[in-house]
């Protein structure tokens, strides 16, 4: 808290940058590294700076962060401005499920599924119990169907 304080004394827009630490900052005390890590990643920051003695730990093991800088060589400024990182960055948390903007997010994906008669069958009966217990009943009656028309194929004398 006293960095925090001494820092909001010299810079240069103290008096909105203090009025949203009133508003939004918070200060986490973690017990040991894994506790540490882990309100990182529930928290998801936007900008999360590693300012750590065990950087490679907490690099293997956080998840949720738009970006990370490691180290104190490393200052988000840099990302934002001149080392070619993105700076579209997922807020609000939501690093939990997403990250920043970069260029496979205007690429389009596609997927496809494709089974053999005899996968059909395995597959549908499963599905058809999990539609049924999810009472998407309609879902379940596509996957019998199957299951019904390949048992039948399968068991018809060649």
């Amino acid at each position: 808290m006293r960095e925090v304080e001494k820092q909001l004394e010299v810079l240069p827009t103290r008096e909105i940058a203090s009025k949203s630490w009133a508003d939004y900052g918070k200060l986490y005390v973690a017990e040991n590294d894994d506790e540490a890590a882990a309100i990182s990643d529930d928290y998801a920051p936007e900008h999360l700076e590693l300012h750590v003695s065990n950087p490679d730990f907490y690099f293997d093991r956080l998840k949720n962060y738009g970006s990370l800088f490691i180290g104190e060589e490393t200052t988000v400024a840099y990302g934002d401005k001149s080392i070619g990182t993105n700076h579209i960055l997922p807020t609000s948390r939501s690093a939990r499920y997403t990250g920043g903007v970069w260029v496979g997010k205007f690429l389009k994906t596609v997927t496809y599924q494709r089974m053999t008669p005899k996968a059909s069958i395995e597959i549908g009966a499963v599905t058809a119990r999990q539609c049924d217990v999810e009472r998407m009943h309609a879902h379940a009656i596509t996957a019998r169907v199957r299951v019904d028309r390949y048992s039948e194929i399968k068991n018809t004398p060649t």
